[in-house]
């Protein structure tokens, strides 16, 4: 939440780089706050698929993470999830490959990460910014740079 204690809801457009990219990087600012975080998908293959990512992205390291498969959902930095589920109490969700929230409320920041060159997902994202405008929520929107640096925009 930001410092009046309303939730953040910051919108990642992709334009440069992939959400394969881009996550982990995202995933590790986030465990550096101290935060716990929760990555939805829109599928289990999907997730499935984040699983491998983020033990293998970088050869020297991987981010502690886990799934509904491996058990001990509660004790996992990140969890990998195809529902609205937060066993790991996170503070920080990201919702990816058009993943929606129904409560944004639990958490501290909402990340919608959205590839720039899907129509869909443009759209999908314009109706989220506009409901979490509409909640009260405080809501940012960051766009890549042409050297994949995040600017916020808005």
């Amino acid at each position: 939440m930001s410092e009046d204690g309303v939730t953040e809801v910051y919108f990642y457009h992709l334009e440069t780089r992939t959400l394969d990219d881009v996550l982990p990087t995202l995933l590790e600012r986030s465990l550096k706050r101290g935060w716990r975080a929760a990555v939805q998908a829109a599928s289990e293959e999907r997730v499935a698929a984040l699983d491998t990512l983020l033990w293998a992205y970088r050869d020297e390291s991987f981010l502690p993470h886990g799934t509904a498969r491996d058990g001990r959902a509660s004790s996992q930095p990140i969890y990998l999830t195809a529902g609205d589920d937060n066993p790991n109490e996170a503070q920080v969700r990201f919702l990816v490959d058009g993943a929606m929230l129904a409560d944004a409320a639990p958490y501290v920041r909402v990340a919608y990460v959205f590839d720039g060159s899907e129509q869909d997902a443009v759209a999908q994202a314009r109706q989220a910014w506009q409901a979490a405008k509409a909640q009260g929520l405080a809501v940012s929107y960051w766009q890549q740079g042409a050297d994949g640096r995040w600017q916020k925009k808005g």
